[in-house]
């Protein structure tokens, strides 16, 4: 029986949308995730459903409260986790917020990035596939599967309806 784990990614635009907020995953030494850069997110708990679970996670882990935001995808990920664990996510862009983002959380510290900078810098080899799809102009969400082996996606597919 296939049970992932639920989860949501989500990526904030700067309200002049040239950059974006991102995570370096520095704070825990046992982080699957460290040295990375990434979007904000984490696990869905019972009872929530993923919007919510999207807005709480951006205002724990940045403090902001999301005005607008759209899902722009989904990616399944079999064993990407640590023990490989599969993992169902959620991919929302945040186009307006309220607050000022925190500098730092338990996962690490948060900055500002240029739309332009993402592929410089160290991010999960998977996230160059489905990245450009999250900031496109297609209006219909992607849904993907990105299957991992030893940390290494092994294949990309994804479809729109």
């Amino acid at each position: 029986m296939y049970t992932p784990i639920i989860g949501t990614l989500g990526y904030i635009l700067s309200p002049d949308g040239g950059d974006i907020l991102l995570v370096h995953r520095q704070g825990r030494k046992e982080d699957h995730h460290l040295g990375k850069y990434n979007g904000l997110g984490g696990k869905m708990q019972e009872g929530e459903d993923v919007v919510t679970c999207m807005r709480r996670e951006i205002y724990e882990e940045a403090a902001l409260r999301c005005t607008a935001m759209q899902l722009r995808g989904t990616v399944n990920w079999p064993n990407f986790g640590p023990q490989g664990e599969n993992w169902l996510g959620f991919i929302f862009l945040i186009t307006a917020f309220s607050g000022e983002p925190k500098k730092t959380n338990p996962e690490g510290t948060l900055a500002w990035h240029p739309l332009t900078s993402l592929d410089t810098l160290p991010m999960w080899p998977g996230d160059r596939h489905f990245l450009p799809l999250v900031f496109d102009r297609d209006p219909r969400p992607f849904h993907g599967s990105m299957p991992y082996q030893n940390g290494q996606p092994k294949s990309w597919s994804f479809q729109r309806l």
